[in-house]
């Protein structure tokens, strides 16, 4: 029954055309929502770069471990710029928008995002389980700092273990993404289970397979760059992913008559 729910919520809601480098555009407001507002978005990346520095201080010497804890945050980071989607939202509608924006889209009375969370929260842990195993066991050496992990790993005479890292890796971050591309804005704006923002975002996958692949591999990208820069470049990127998301979910998921009506190309 609940499933049945979930795809006639899913059925309410059309899917845009978007063009190919429509991604950049989002970029682009994303950046103005950031400086538009900035102190929400300074704050979520300056936690999110925390966080990175006490996983490296837990696991300075634990490379096996630090390779799929951080490519993991992939995987839940979304969820934790929850409140910045909100902030997007305010602006988009002419609002005043700060920190109490933010901390407004975690209602108490509302589990969907809770929920959510945990689902990511358990696939990041098994991904960082699973990393952790592959190379600890079928690495020909110790791996404990970012130059056993390029020697053992990446350049490895013999074996493929860094080619089975990557396609594990990409098995369990692509369907991740295509479950919350859309699916956390979508909960923030608007009343829908959580199985049926899930659907609609798989379907904006499905139909626009180009755009959303550039997607990913921008955020993928950015974040690599925010991760290089001694975890400061995540102040800015994460803030910057996230208001961008808020505009992706807009561009791509009709909500109204209104919004049913075409773009313009970027």
């Amino acid at each position: 029954m609940r499933n049945e729910q979930a795809l006639a919520e899913s059925r309410a809601f059309s899917v845009r055309r978007i063009p190919l480098l429509r991604p950049l555009g989002w970029l682009s407001k994303g950046w103005s929502d950031l400086w538009r507002c900035p102190l929400p978005g300074l704050l979520h990346g300056l936690a999110s770069a925390a966080f990175g520095a006490l996983l490296l201080l837990l696991a300075r010497d634990r490379f096996w471990l630090l390779a799929g804890a951080f490519s993991g945050f992939l995987i839940v980071a979304p969820l934790f710029a929850t409140g910045l989607y909100n902030v997007s939202r305010e602006l988009e509608r002419g609002r005043k928008a700060g920190l109490r924006t933010a901390l407004a889209a975690w209602r108490p009375d509302d589990t969907r995002l809770v929920s959510f969370g945990l689902l990511l929260g358990l696939a990041g842990t098994g991904w960082v389980l699973t990393s952790a195993a592959l190379i600890t066991g079928f690495a020909g050496a110790p791996v404990d700092s970012p130059a056993d992990f390029l020697r053992v790993v990446v350049l490895a005479d013999r074996g493929y273990l860094f080619e089975a890292w990557m396609l594990l890796g990409g098995f369990l971050a692509a369907p991740m993404f295509a479950s919350s591309v859309v699916a956390l804005p979508l909960l923030v704006d608007k009343r829908i289970s959580v199985l049926g923002a899930v659907l609609i975002s798989w379907r904006v996958v499905m139909e626009h397979p180009a755009p959303m692949a550039l997607w990913a591999a921008l955020i993928m990208g950015l974040t690599a760059a925010g991760m290089a820069s001694a975890l400061l470049g995540l102040i800015i990127v994460v803030p910057w992913l996230a208001h961008a998301s808020w505009h992706a979910y807009r561009d791509l998921v009709a909500t109204t008559d209104l919004d049913s009506q075409p773009t313009r190309s970027w």
